[in-house]
């Protein structure tokens, strides 16, 4: 079934995009290059952090060297009309700003992918990749195509790919952020990698339940690491019980991923608000 595909037009109105597509995985082979976001909704058109993705789509185009100027509550007018009229309830969204004509924003939706119960209870596993994201602080579709090709060596069975980098770091996942756990403290890869709108939340909870280490671990460190988890805006936190051939801790997800995880629930319930406040209903 086709999900909803709007392109935001200078003069702000909302035309159908010339292409179709059943999901935002497909829209994104599809769609102009450029840069981009992607969130999800709670409760119909409320989100978290909205004003952070387009501070982070304005950063990202700076990076990128496109120039926009696109009029915020104009966006969220538009966002809202869109995901409001297609009747999904909660509905994971995709914001793309093309480089060839910027002023022309596209905007989709498609309902959330739920993460499965066993995934967070049993944990998942992840593969890392020895792949070069470019610009990787810039969030730039141009990544896309590149991430499809290094999947394509990932076993089916696993949930993520992990970056590694030509240091043996592990950077990031595909389309996540990365954590370790070690003796009781979190570590994650700040420079490099792109700075996720969930991992500042996960960052802001973190801070009163353990150290943080803005730094990523080395490969070889995986089998003394106790603890393993992603972070993504549509899914939260998602526990990694093994990466490669390596279990992680005990194999199941642990207590400080689960206290975390918690944490960052709460948070999210505590900070919703509308897309767009002018348009509550």
């Amino acid at each position: 079934m086709a999900i909803p595909i709007k392109i935001l037009q200078p003069d702000n109105a909302l035309v159908d995009a010339p292409v179709a597509a059943d999901s935002l995985n497909e829209l994104a082979r599809k769609e102009p290059e450029g840069i981009y976001t992607v969130a999800r909704t709670f409760q119909g058109t409320k989100a978290v952090l909205f004003s952070a993705h387009l501070d982070r789509l304005e950063e990202s185009a700076k990076l990128e060297g496109i120039p926009v100027t696109f009029e915020r509550n104009s966006l969220r007018i538009a966002l809202h009309q869109l995901i409001d009229q297609s009747g999904i309830k909660e509905s994971r969204f995709r914001i793309t700003i093309p480089r060839e004509q910027p002023d022309r924003i596209w905007l989709a939706a498609e309902p959330l992918p739920l993460v499965p119960a066993a995934y967070r209870e049993k944990g998942v596993h992840a593969t890392t990749s020895l792949v070069t994201r470019p610009n990787p602080k810039a969030k730039s579709n141009a990544w896309v195509s590149l991430r499809e090709d290094a999947a394509k060596v990932i076993p089916s069975a696993s949930y993520e790919g992990i970056i590694l980098n030509e240091h043996k770091q592990l950077m990031e996942g595909f389309s996540s952020n990365f954590y370790a756990v070690k003796e009781g403290e979190l570590y994650s890869a700040e420079r490099g990698v792109l700075r996720g709108i969930a991992r500042r939340i996960v960052l802001t909870v973190a801070a009163d339940i353990a150290p943080i280490h803005n730094e990523p671990i080395l490969i070889d460190a995986l089998p003394i690491i106790d603890e393993a988890f992603l972070s993504s805006s549509s899914r939260g936190i998602v526990p990694i019980v093994q990466i490669d051939d390596v279990r992680i801790g005990d194999g199941m997800p642990g207590r400080l991923t689960a206290q975390l995880s918690m944490a960052y629930d709460r948070w999210v319930q505590a900070n919703l608000e509308p897309i767009c406040p002018d348009l509550i209903t």
